[in-house]
């Protein structure tokens, strides 16, 4: 029997558990994960108010429950406490790491550590119960906020700004978050890129859905659309490029409604500066960019204030090294042969990798499969040789022996209820519960 330990229980850690039990009816899979809880960046990075992506935990679910497969929460591998990797390795036939990327990038400008400026990493991991958020006063005396990117993160941050308390509460959001932002006093929003429309990274659906919220307009400067080549040749577009310069170019030509928040999508503006007033954020400075005729921008020297008490920067995630395997700091990924662990060159047998610390974080939740699929290949392909290293039956033993007490699905099980519980105590339906503290109490109902 092929045994096999996935390390991280999100969709790539899922889909390479999923396509392990598909093709090779003699594969048996744990899959462990350092928080109690699985699904990734599922459960901690899709925004709340996305019920349709957040469905996507039912097939993720589908594939934790199968016979074959078994959900190991609260276990890290690597670091202080944590399971050695190369402990790991002698317990299981291969180990894949769908680690993901953990961290996010800098902007690397002068203010960036003022008290006010945040990731938008940190601020999604608030409003997402992440049990590793800091405990931040994110709105804190906030009337304007900027957000530096235009991703999907970046939208994401910027619509969770602008929603009011009655388009929150159907959702799973930590009562703290919910009611810190019910009470917001943020009436402009400002998300800002660094190159023209026709290069902006979210998608079109994404786009659109700012201009459906309520009491809250878009507003477009017609001017800065204008300084994308692009913007005049469509032709030169994708279709996706198309369609959000489309939305984009519609939002321009309509007068403007005086509604009470404006969401304002700005271009060609690159981040030289925070600025502080009274210590905290009070503004960020910006150069103007033009398009440099090659695909990038350059500056002008010509800068703009823009006011703001928090600013969130969304410029993308990065891979941190995995504990115990080579990392390639320049992409933050781990070098790997179609999903097969690299050292110094050479293929290290029985080490694999899927997911964005595979690749990079680039690519929808979708992007998982293949990328996943790629790896399994590699690894059945393996199998034949893998298998004649001695390993044990069961690892679950061993490992309590040393002092690891994994959540096993019925304590996920009896978080969901706890969740449940606490949501039907607050009048809501499912609520989050936000700390270690509470998650680790809900799982251990599971073993009392």
């Amino acid at each position: 029997m092929l045994r096999v330990a996935v390390v991280g229980s999100g969709p790539s850690g899922c889909y390479t558990a999923q396509g392990l039990i598909q093709q090779d009816s003699s594969a048996y899979v744990d899959v462990l994960d350092r928080l109690p809880c699985p699904y990734g960046l599922v459960r901690y990075g899709v925004a709340p108010d996305h019920e349709k992506i957040k469905s996507l935990q039912n097939s993720l679910r589908t594939v934790l429950e199968h016979e074959r497969v078994r959900f190991l929460g609260g276990i890290q591998v690597g670091g202080p406490g944590g399971l050695p990797a190369g402990r790991l390795r002698e317990l299981y036939h291969a180990v894949v790491y769908c680690v993901g990327a953990a961290t996010d990038r800098h902007l690397g400008i002068p203010g960036e550590a003022l008290p006010g400026s945040w990731s938008a990493t940190e601020f999604v991991s608030w409003y997402s119960a992440h049990p590793d958020a800091v405990d931040g006063d994110f709105l804190r005396g906030a009337k304007s906020a900027v957000v530096v990117g235009v991703g999907n993160v970046a939208v994401d941050v910027a619509r969770m700004l602008a929603r009011g308390a009655a388009e929150l509460s159907p959702t799973d959001m930590p009562e703290a978050a919910l009611a810190a932002l019910a009470d917001s006093q943020v009436t402009e929003i400002h998300m800002v890129g660094r190159r023209g429309p026709s290069q902006a990274r979210f998608t079109t659906k994404e786009l659109r859905e700012l201009g459906t919220l309520p009491g809250t307009e878009v507003v477009v400067d017609p001017d800065e659309l204008a300084l994308d080549p692009a913007y005049a040749d469509p032709s030169a577009l994708t279709g996706a490029q198309r369609r959000n310069v489309e939305v984009l170019r519609g939002w321009a030509s309509t007068p403007r409604q005086g509604s009470a928040r404006q969401i304002r999508l700005r271009f060609f503006l690159r981040p030289v500066e925070v600025l502080a007033d009274g210590g905290r954020v009070g503004a960020v400075r910006f150069e103007r960019t033009l398009p440099d005729g090659r695909g990038g921008v350059t500056g002008t020297g010509r800068c703009e204030d823009i006011e703001a008490q928090l600013m969130l920067r969304s410029v993308g995630y990065r891979g941190v090294p995995p504990a115990g395997l080579p990392f390639d700091a320049g992409t933050g990924t781990v070098p790997h042969q179609e999903g097969r662990v690299l050292r110094d060159g050479a293929i290290v047998p029985g080490e694999y990798v899927a997911g964005w610390i595979k690749r990079g974080p680039t690519g929808v939740i979708g992007t998982n499969r293949p990328c996943a699929k790629e790896t399994v290949t590699s690894l059945l392909a393996d199998a034949p040789v893998l298998v004649r290293r001695q390993v044990p039956k069961d690892a679950l033993p061993l490992l309590r022996a040393e002092g690891f007490d994994p959540i096993e699905w019925a304590g996920w099980q009896a978080i969901e209820r706890a969740e449940a519980q606490l949501g039907a105590s607050l009048g809501r339906s499912v609520v989050k519960l936000p700390d270690w503290g509470s998650l680790r109490a809900a799982a251990r109902e599971a073993a009392s």
